[in-house]
C-alpha cells in the first residue's frame, strides 16, 4: 500500500501522483477500492457464483464512495487578469480508496490549474484530481423569497385599502339615495306631510358630516396607497435586479480528489485552482510635505472579485506576474514585401459569416511555474506586517515578478465591486524644482523628483497628488522599480512668479543692391521667488530655428560664450531645436531679470512664416 507516512510539507498532486507507482500502486490497472488480492479473488469468484461477485462489488463501491466535503476559502493570490484560490477541507479518511468532492466551484475554474496537497494523521497518497462541469437548476435565494413575500404582503394591504375605498363609494351612493328619497315630491294621492324646516336642517347637517368624514377617510386611504405603491415599486426593482443575476440555471465545476489511505485518520486537503473574474490594479496617494522636502507615498491595490465566490477573512496576496502573456517571448513572424495583387472575389455560395472558433479559457492558461508562480504563492499564510499609518504588506521579489502579502485578513464579496487595500506606506526624500514655459503660460509648476528607496516595485497606475493637505490633481504614475527616480507633478504654485515682457520689436531694411529685411526681438523674463526657502527654477524659451539657408537667425542675448551645451551645461543651455533652458537657484525673496534678444534676417521678397 502507498506511503509509510505523510510528508512534513504538503505535496502537490503532481508530485504525489509520481509516488504512487513507486509505492506499489498500479493506478492504470487496479480498480478503485480494491487491492491486488481483491482483484484476484473477484476474478476467481466470477467463474463460480454471481453472488460473490455482487458482494465484492458492493464492498468496492462502498470503499470508493464519493464524499462531499465542507471547504472554506483560506487564501487567494490575485493577478492582473485572474486569481489562484486556495480551499481547505478537513476530512475523515478511511482505509482504502476514497473520493472527496468539492462541489459548486466557479464554472470559470481553469481545469489545468488544479493542484492538491494534504497533511494529517493518516498515511495517505493522493492518486488523482479531476474536474467536471455540472448544471444546477436555479432555486430562489432566501433574499429573493423574502422580497417576494414582502411584495405579496404589500399587495394584500393595497387590496384592503381598495376595498375600503369601495365602501366609501357605496356610502356616498347611499347618502345620495337618502337625499333623493327625502327631497322627492310625494305622490299626489299621498297624505304624508312634507318635511319641516328643522327636518331639512338635520338632513343637511347629517349629510355634511358624513360627506366630510368620507372625504377625510378617502384622502387618508389615497396617501396610504401612494406609500404602498412606492414600497411595491422599490421591492420589485430589487427583485428584478436579483433575478437578473440568477438565470434559469447555472453551471458549476465539481472537483473530485481520489485518495488512498493505509489506515483511518484525519486529513487536511488543500485545493488550489485558477479562476477568471478577479483582477487588481495599483493606485497611489502621493502627499508632498513641503517643509520636510519629502513625499509620503501610500501604495494601494484596487482589487476586484467577480469570481462568483465570496472571500471572507482570507490571506490575500497580490502578484505582479502576468500569466496571460505566456512564459516565453513570442516568435517573430516574417515581414514580407511583395507586389500588390488583386484578390479575386469569392463566389456568393462560398461566403461564410460564421464566427471564428474561440479558444477555451483552459487552453489559453499558461503553466503557473512559467509565470513565476509557485505553490508557496498560492498557499502562503499572511505574515506579520510592519505598521506605520496603514497596514503594510511584505514583498517577495522573484526573478520575473513580485508578490505582496497583505498583512491583515481581507474580505471581498463576489459582486465585482472594487476594494482599495493598502500595500505599503513610505516617506521618500524629494528634490523640488519649479518648471515653466513663459511663452505658453506665465506660471511656475512645482515638480518633485523622488527616488524609490523601498523594495517595492511601483507599477503604473492612477495617483492622487496632494500638496501638504490640499488635493492638487489626479494623474498617473509610471512603472518605477526599486532605486529608480520618478517625477511627481504638483501643479502651479504662485509662490514663484514669472513674467515675460516684450521690450522691443522693430523691422529694418538691409543691403544696397540686394534688399533684405531684419527683424529684431527683445524680451525680458522676470523670475521672483516669494517662498521663504531657496528654490530651483527651470524655465525654457524657444529661440527661432531656420529651416532655409536664406533665413538667418542670430541670438544676441545671452551671448554665445555664455550658453552651454547638454554635454557641458551652464546656467543657460541650448538644447534640441534651439530651445534655451535656464536653471536658476533663487534665494528667498530673490528676483532675476533675464533678457532674450535675437534677430531674423531674410530677403525682402521672400515670404517667411513663423515671424511674430
Amino acid at each position: 500500500m502507498a506511503g509509510r507516512g505523510v510528508p512534513a510539507e504538503p505535496l502537490s498532486a503532481k508530485a504525489q501522483f509520481a509516488l504512487a507507482p513507486a509505492n506499489g500502486m498500479d493506478t492504470a490497472k487496479k480498480p478503485r477500492g480494491g487491492t491486488s488480492s481483491f482483484r484476484q479473488t473477484l476474478t476467481y469468484s466470477s467463474m463460480k457464483t454471481s453472488g460473490f461477485v455482487v458482494f465484492f462489488a458492493a464492498l468496492s463501491a462502498l470503499a470508493s464512495a464519493a464524499t462531499p466535503v465542507d471547504s472554506q476559502i483560506t487564501a487567494a493570490t490575485v493577478y492582473g487578469d485572474r486569481a489562484i484560490v486556495t480551499r481547505t477541507a478537513r476530512v475523515d479518511l478511511a482505509a482504502g480508496e476514497q473520493e472527496f468532492v468539492f462541489e459548486r466551484l466557479p464554472a470559470s475554474l481553469l481545469d489545468h490549474s488544479l493542484q492538491v496537497s494534504g497533511r494529517g494523521t493518516a498515511t495517505a497518497t493522493i492518486l488523482d484530481v479531476s474536474a467536471r462541469q455540472t448544471h444546477v437548476d436555479a432555486t430562489p435565494s432566501m433574499r429573493i423569497k423574502a422580497l417576494e413575500d414582502e411584495a405579496a404582503g404589500l399587495r394584500r394591504q393595497d387590496r384592503g385599502l381598495s376595498d375600503k375605498l369601495k365602501q366609501i363609494e357605496q356610502q356616498r351612493a347611499l347618502l345620495d339615495r337618502i337625499e333623493a328619497a327625502v327631497t322627492a315630491p310625494p305622490p299626489t294621492e299621498a297624505s304624508a306631510p312634507r318635511p319641516s324646516f328643522d327636518d331639512w336642517s338635520r338632513l343637511l347637517t347629517f349629510q355634511s358630516e358624513q360627506l366630510s368624514r368620507l372625504a377625510a377617510e378617502q384622502q387618508a386611504l389615497d396617501v396610504q396607497r401612494e406609500d404602498l405603491a412606492a414600497k411595491v415599486g422599490a421591492v420589485e426593482a430589487q427583485l428584478n435586479e436579483l433575478r437578473g443575476r440568477q438565470p434559469g440555471g447555472r453551471s458549476y465545476k465539481t472537483v473530485t480528489v481520489r485518495v488512498a489511505g493505509a489506515e483511518p485518520g484525519r486529513l487536511e486537503l488543500v485545493l488550489a485552482y485558477a479562476v477568471t473574474g478577479a483582477a487588481w490594479t495599483p493606485a497611489y496617494d502621493a502627499r508632498l510635505r513641503s517643509a520636510e522636502r519629502a513625499v509620503e507615498l501610500t501604495y494601494f491595490g484596487v482589487v476586484r472579485n467577480g469570481t462568483g465566490e465570496d472571500w471572507n477573512q482570507i490571506a490575500l496576496t497580490l502578484s505582479t506576474a502576468r500569466p496571460g502573456l505566456g512564459g516565453a517571448a513570442p516568435e517573430p513572424t516574417p515581414w514580407v514585401v511583395d507586389v500588390r495583387k488583386p484578390m479575386p472575389l469569392p463566389a456568393p455560395a462560398a461566403l461564410s459569416f460564421g464566427a471564428a472558433k474561440r479558444p477555451r479559457a483552459s487552453e489559453s492558461f499558461n503553466t503557473l511555474a512559467g509565470a513565476g508562480v509557485t505553490e508557496g504563492d498560492m498557499l502562503a499564510a499572511p505574515q506579520e506586517g510592519f505598521y506605520v499609518t496603514t497596514a503594510t504588506a511584505t514583498v517577495d521579489a522573484a526573478t520575473t515578478s513580485a508578490t505582496f502579502k497583505i498583512a491583515a485578513p481581507a474580505t471581498l464579496p463576489s459582486d465585482a465591486s472594487t476594494q482599495k487595500i493598502a500595500i505599503t506606506t513610505a516617506k521618500l526624500a524629494a528634490g523640488l524644482q519649479y518648471q515653466a514655459t513663459p511663452k505658453q503660460l506665465e506660471s511656475a509648476f512645482l515638480s518633485a523628483y523622488v527616488a524609490n528607496s523601498t523594495e517595492f516595485p511601483l507599477l503604473a497606475g492612477a495617483a492622487n497628488t496632494f500638496l501638504d493637505d490640499t488635493f492638487i490633481a489626479a494623474s498617473r504614475l509610471k512603472t518605477v522599480m526599486p532605486g529608480e527616480t520618478f517625477e511627481l507633478a504638483l501643479g502651479a504654485d504662485e509662490g514663484v512668479a514669472i513674467k515675460r515682457t516684450l521690450v522691443k520689436r522693430f523691422t529694418e531694411d538691409t543691403g544696397l543692391t540686394n534688399k533684405g529685411r531684419r527683424i529684431t526681438y527683445e524680451w525680458l523674463v522676470t523670475v521672483t521667488n516669494h517662498k521663504p526657502t531657496a528654490e530651483r527654477v527651470v524655465f525654457k524659451e524657444p529661440a527661432p530655428v531656420s529651416r532655409d539657408e536664406k533665413i538667418v537667425v542670430k541670438v544676441l542675448t545671452p551671448a554665445e560664450k555664455e550658453v552651454g551645451t547638454p554635454a557641458a551645461p551652464r546656467e543657460v543651455t541650448r538644447e534640441a531645436d534651439g530651445v534655451l533652458v535656464w536653471r536658476l537657484d533663487l534665494k528667498p525673496g530673490e528676483k532675476r531679470e533675464l533678457p532674450l534678444k535675437f534677430t531674423i534676417e531674410h530677403p525682402a521678397d521672400l515670404a517667411v512664416v513663423g515671424v511674430e
